[in-house]
């Protein structure tokens, strides 16, 4: 363990003491609260050392746009900041609502925040309770709002980021993003004034937990 840590990069090792000094403010409060809970180090190690546990913008923008069921998105931040804009479909629970929620074992859920710090802090706990399917979108709303709601077509493209650019557009315009072609950074900067309404197609699925699907046959 110790090792694999002094391995780890300056900007990775601050990171991590910063995770795990920020959810033990928020959650380890009197040692007789019965919610108390213990953390895997190598648990904690691993997902700084790696991508580990992490889902893409980009793979949760397509399971939205396909209909799948088989997921939750939960959004992190406080009701302000998820009343101004979140990803369609996300479920607002803070963290210290987290454990009193009644996830389903086979849950596969998806934690959110707007850089992925409580986001982090969210998938110890969640991990601490034993829920194995708990997964951090990487970069966050941040990311989302980069990737998917303001994708940039970079200046004098190759066929490749033109296809690619080409392909995410469509995405983009799917969530009500606004592709960005031309421009300096800062008139392409997104703010919360030019943020999409949160409305999707009719196909999509609607915001709250998955419903189950009856078994057929015998």
């Amino acid at each position: 363990m110790k090792k694999r840590f002094s391995n780890l990069s300056i900007e990775k090792k601050l990171g991590l003491l910063a995770l795990i000094l920020g959810f033990i403010a928020t959650f380890a409060g009197s040692p007789y609260n019965k919610n108390r809970i213990t953390l895997n180090a190598k648990d904690l190690a691993l997902i700084a050392e790696k991508d580990a546990d992490n889902v893409s913008v980009q793979q949760v923008a397509d399971w939205i746009i396909k209909g799948n069921s088989d997921f939750r998105v939960i959004d992190t931040r406080s009701a302000k900041e998820y009343g101004e804009y979140h990803i369609p479909v996300a479920q607002n629970i803070t963290l210290t609502e987290l454990t009193d929620q009644n996830f389903y074992p086979t849950d596969k859920i998806i934690l959110y925040s707007d850089n992925g710090e409580k986001a982090a802090q969210g998938w110890f706990l969640l991990k601490a309770k034993k829920f194995k399917a708990v997964y951090i979108l990487k970069g966050g709303l941040n990311e989302w709002k980069d990737q998917i709601l303001f994708p940039k077509l970079p200046a004098n493209p190759t066929p490749e980021e033109q296809a690619s650019f080409n392909k995410i557009k469509e995405v983009s315009k799917y969530f009500g993003g606004t592709p960005q072609t031309g421009g300096t950074e800062e008139e392409n900067q997104p703010t919360v004034k030019n943020l999409p309404k949160l409305q999707l197609p009719a196909a999509a699925p609607t915001e709250g937990p998955p419903k189950r699907r009856r078994k057929e046959g015998c």
